[in-house]
């Protein structure tokens, strides 16, 4: 009898110790990978169940808007996303309920993505949503928005494509930062969420996968999206690679920029405007320049809005100012003179007419640096230019330029934390596992 009962003890304890064993190799990030990896490998030969493939991410849409996309494994009718609002500052209550009829879009037998627009919000403080169809539905999501007098958090990273792993690994550090019960406000998200927009896996495994086991921010935080040279299909037809990032199709409808850029069909515009609590943030799409985009720039340059706002703020993907990259391709491949035109045609702009902070990633590390706008006039102001390239993928480690101007250089993955209250500006910058490496504050 004691002999059974010692084997049905050992038994239990090998089961305890076996799913104990499975639950921590779950919480690895490049077990996490390798799963993401196989899921996706299992759909493509045809082995996959009906269900919500991508739960909703939220892209901001201007000031009054935010645009929504989820994707399921199977066409569903009838979608639908259900809205409403908690009014105004000091009224809880909320407003009815709006229905809003999913625009359907099948990318492939597999890949069934639905997109819904949100607004006018006006002054709402809160936002909830949920999406439903007959047989699916998911969770309520909540959006805290916030005025420019309160504290508004803002994530920035860039450059996690091709490296998942290490990108679980500073989502894991950005949880730490935020805790369990908090959320950042906005996610500013500065290019290269992906390697290839034409390979679904990498959608998936590089940027959904990866933010939905990392606490599900894209559902409650919206996404300010300035696009890089890997995630942006610049094609200007219909039918082109943007899958997941049209949200500024139709923004000029909704917030009054100018007209759209069209040459053949739809062309997915991405330079615009927004505010971030006191802080006005022109948004610039450094792969496809244009005419259109440089009078835009200098329009909001001089525009009342960005003029007045306390902290001006530029985001575009590559830098004007680059000191790391492979020599070869630097050197030999001609990449030095990759977008020049952000060095020699906007940062003169940026100088000229007071912008605070340029934010960008493109080479994959961390840099900062705050200058003069102007060395030949002591009281022209500063400009500060970070590179904030380092949420995952492949590190630059060789130096091919030496600008003279950066502070800080951190050659290792990272994140920002940043804060606008009111008059005060703060910049925190963390390595993956949460240790300060850089940090600053604008006062007005």
């Amino acid at each position: 009898m004691r002999f059974y009962f010692r084997r049905w003890l050992l038994l239990i304890a090998v089961q305890i110790l076996v799913m104990c064993t499975l639950y921590l190799m779950l919480q690895d990030s490049q077990v996490q990978t390798l799963l993401s990896m196989l899921l996706g490998w299992l759909d493509g030969q045809g082995f996959y169940v009906c269900k919500i493939r991508k739960l909703p991410m939220v892209y901001e849409h201007g000031h009054e808007h935010y645009y929504v996309v989820w994707e399921t494994s199977c066409p569903a009718n009838g979608y639908s996303l259900e809205w409403w609002t908690d009014d105004v500052p000091g009224n809880r209550s909320s407003t009815s309920h709006h229905f809003v009829k999913a625009l359907y879009k099948m990318i492939d037998k597999s890949h069934h993505r639905y997109s819904v627009i949100i607004g006018p919000l006006g002054l709402a403080t809160k936002v909830h949503y949920r999406t439903t169809s007959h047989s699916k539905a998911t969770a309520q999501y909540s959006i805290t928005r916030r005025n420019e007098t309160e504290l508004t958090r803002v994530l920035v990273i860039a450059d996690n494509q091709n490296g998942p792993a290490e990108f679980r690994k500073v989502l894991s550090g950005i949880r730490k930062h935020y805790g369990s019960n908090n959320v950042p406000d906005v996610i500013l998200h500065v290019g290269d969420g992906l390697q290839d927009p034409r390979k679904l896996s990498d959608w998936q495994n590089q940027l959904f996968s990866p933010l939905e086991d990392g606490g599900g921010y894209q559902h409650r935080s919206p996404t300010v999206f300035a696009p890089g040279n890997h995630d942006h299909d610049k094609a200007r037809t219909p039918n082109n690679a943007n899958l997941y990032t049209d949200m500024y199709h139709g923004i000029l409808m909704t917030d009054g920029l100018g007209d759209s850029v069209v040459v053949n069909g739809i062309y997915h515009r991405f330079f615009h405007t927004t505010s971030l609590g006191s802080a006005r943030v022109i948004v610039l799409d450094s792969e496809c320049p244009s005419t259109e985009q440089s009078e835009f720039l200098e329009r909001e340059l001089q525009s009342e809005a960005f003029q007045s706002a306390r902290f001006r703020i530029v985001a575009v993907h590559i830098p004007p100012y680059i000191e790391f990259w492979n020599p070869y391709t630097w050197n030999e491949r001609g990449e030095k003179h990759w977008r020049e035109h952000i060095r020699l045609e906007y940062d003169p702009l940026f100088r000229r007419h007071n912008v605070d902070l340029v934010i960008s990633g493109h080479q994959h590390n961390y840099q900062r640096g705050t200058v003069q706008r102007d060395p030949q006039l002591a009281d022209s102001g500063s400009i500060t230019y970070a590179i904030v390239g380092g949420a995952g993928g492949e590190l630059d480690l060789e130096r091919v330029e030496n600008w003279k101007m950066y502070n800080v250089t951190y050659l290792d993955h990272h994140f920002v934390s940043l804060e606008v209250e009111n008059r005060q500006l703060r910049w925190l910058a963390k390595n993956k596992a949460g240790t300060v490496i850089d940090q600053f504050n604008i006062v007005r």
